[in-house]
């Protein structure tokens, strides 16, 4: 009997505290969504090198605020290589970037305005 209690005892403490888990997850509504899957908006830069056999672009970048990233200096693959024919090095753009599987992609690239 005494085996039974503890065995209850213990399920039940189980439950209380993965409870305030599945609680969160439904009041945030955004969970298991994907980052590309918010809001995204063209983001401010300016090119700093462009790879265009890698396929890649570093550009100096204000927020990306449907990722939540901060500005920085950082290096971006590009959807589409073809995307790298369109900027120059010193040019300043207005870019997309989404989260495809945890890497931030540049779907889109236009020059400012």
């Amino acid at each position: 009997m005494k085996n039974a209690n503890n065995l209850l005892i213990g399920a039940m403490l189980s439950l209380i505290t993965l409870m305030p888990l599945s609680a969160t997850a439904q009041a945030t509504g955004d969970a298991g969504k994907p980052a590309a899957m918010a809001a995204a908006s063209m983001t401010d830069g300016e090119v700093r090198k462009i790879d265009k056999d890698a396929g890649k672009i570093t550009i100096k970048h204000g927020d990306i605020k449907h990722l939540d990233m901060p500005g920085m200096t950082m290096v971006f693959p590009a959807k589409d290589k073809a995307l790298l024919d369109k900027t120059q090095v010193g040019d300043k753009i207005r870019f997309m970037v989404i989260n495809e599987g945890g890497k931030m992609v540049v779907t889109a690239i236009e020059p400012a305005k």
